[in-house]
């Protein structure tokens, strides 16, 4: 099968780069091999909430300006702060035409998103009903939340994000109570209630008298102007849908937090990138994973500035017939998602065993101190890219295999909050580099050459 693009790794960095490659008419297959990152995710978008060197961030884009100058290795150094803004704005609008809108602060701030611990986090879009309180939490202006949840639903304690929340000097005079809310809907279920996951109790709420009943319970505990907050366990499909119904039947505020695995929140993120990529003529190969792949020489009369060139792929469910691809995108994530493997002494990228940026030991990898207020220094290791994020095997540039997301070096996305800003817009380069390649005039026709070839 021969394709203009083959992207590897169905995240956010892969989707977002598919996507921005069939905007532009180009032959795009993903590889997806599995349930990807944003399964555990939030469903925010997290830009930058800490810089490397671990100051507080209130101002992403402003921050990334001087990223060149203070971390010039990191992704986002390399792309460059026109480029990462344009970036996630696409991917903004984008969401927002495929049925989640994402929004941010006007002022251009971070804003804290509840966790279900009770926490704060800070990040930069958030979905509709993710309540968005001010990053200077003196300014929050909601008197009451009520945390509410299922009677028997383990994956959120209201109790315990209730004690956490009371430990927030600016949230001290703020009422907040709990309440517990059981439904008929589970006399008829075979299982008992209190197994039911996130995604078991969003099939109940599908149907519309169980949603009347809930509704009604919530009216008993709170009333408008309160900020009433829930399990994210309304579907990814038509969640936004009844969240809005309910919320208008009772005009109440709502706030959706994700709970432990598996989190709706994200799934609604991936299933809708996934569903627009496939309804708009991509092909996405799931539950299948790249095995090896063959590479070209190019100039080998001059060893010392070769390139390679990928020409194929072997998958395993393929077998022995190739996927062939003008140009190959890896985004294949971390550790986490098996992008990046480690061994006794040395990391290694599995598929084509592209080169590490890595320190010599193995006892440089980690602190001392498991919760150290450093990061570990394992986290910002991944492959070895040139500034245009081609991939290096060999000390050779592979000229058409670009990497995306996770899998890059020289950042650390859990310290700094930045794994989704990182991967929205190292896709995004890497798909307005393809498409610069192969459909140059995509781009003139849309007015983003300039914007590419800011700070590159």
């Amino acid at each position: 099968m021969n394709f203009d693009t083959i992207i590897i790794g169905g995240g956010m960095a892969g989707l977002s780069c598919a996507l921005r490659c069939q905007e532009a008419g180009l032959k795009t297959a993903v590889i997806a091999s599995g349930q990807s990152a944003l399964h555990f995710s939030s469903g925010s978008v997290d830009v930058l909430a800490k810089a490397p060197d671990g100051t507080h961030i209130t101002d992403p884009m402003a921050a990334i300006g001087e990223f060149s100058r203070l971390y010039p290795e990191h992704p986002y150094a390399r792309l460059g702060k026109e480029n990462v803004s344009h970036s996630i704005k696409w991917y903004q609008q984008k969401l927002s035409t495929i049925g989640v809108p994402l929004t941010s602060q006007s002022n251009g701030f971070n804003h804290y998103r509840l966790t279900p611990l009770g926490t704060m986090k800070s990040t930069w879009l958030s979905q509709p009903f993710v309540h968005q309180f001010p990053i200077n939490l003196a300014d929050n202006h909601v008197k009451k939340i009520v945390m509410m949840t299922i009677d028997g639903f383990r994956d959120f304690q209201p109790k315990l994000a209730q004690d956490n929340l009371k430990l927030i000097d600016p949230l001290s005079n703020t009422n907040i109570t709990t309440a517990t809310i059981s439904l008929s809907a589970f006399n008829d279920i075979k299982r008992n209630h209190c197994e039911l996951r996130s995604i078991d109790l969003s099939r109940i709420l599908a149907k519309e008298e169980n949603r009347q009943e809930f509704a009604h319970a919530l009216q008993q505990h709170a009333n408008p102007g309160d900020l009433v907050v829930i399990p994210a366990i309304f579907g990814n499909d038509k969640g936004l849908k009844f969240l809005k119904e309910i919320e208008t039947r009772t005009q109440l505020s709502l706030c959706e937090v994700p709970t432990m695995p598996p989190s709706l929140l994200g799934i609604r993120l991936e299933e809708s990138m996934k569903r627009a990529f496939i309804q708009q003529g991509g092909s996405l190969l799931n539950g299948d994973h790249v095995i090896q792949g063959e590479f070209s020489g190019i100039n080998q009369c001059d060893p010392e500035h070769s390139h390679y060139k990928l020409e194929r792929l072997f998958t395993k469910n393929h077998g022995d017939f190739p996927l062939q691809a003008k140009q190959f995108v890896l985004a294949t994530g971390s550790f986490f998602s098996q992008g990046l493997k480690a061994g006794a002494n040395s990391m290694m990228e599995p598929i084509f065993d592209l080169d590490i940026d890595q320190t010599t030991s193995r006892t440089d990898w980690y602190n001392p101190e498991f919760f150290s207020p450093q990061s570990h220094p394992f986290l910002s290791m991944g492959v070895k890219t040139t500034p245009q994020l081609q991939a290096i095997k060999s000390n050779h540039i592979v000229d058409n295999l670009y990497c995306a997301g996770a899998i890059l070096s020289h950042y650390n996305p859990v310290f700094e909050g930045s794994g989704s800003g990182v991967a929205i817009s190292s896709g995004f380069h890497a798909a307005q580099s393809i498409i610069k390649q192969l459909k140059p005039e995509f781009l003139s026709l849309n007015n983003d050459v300039a914007q590419e070839e800011v700070a590159l």
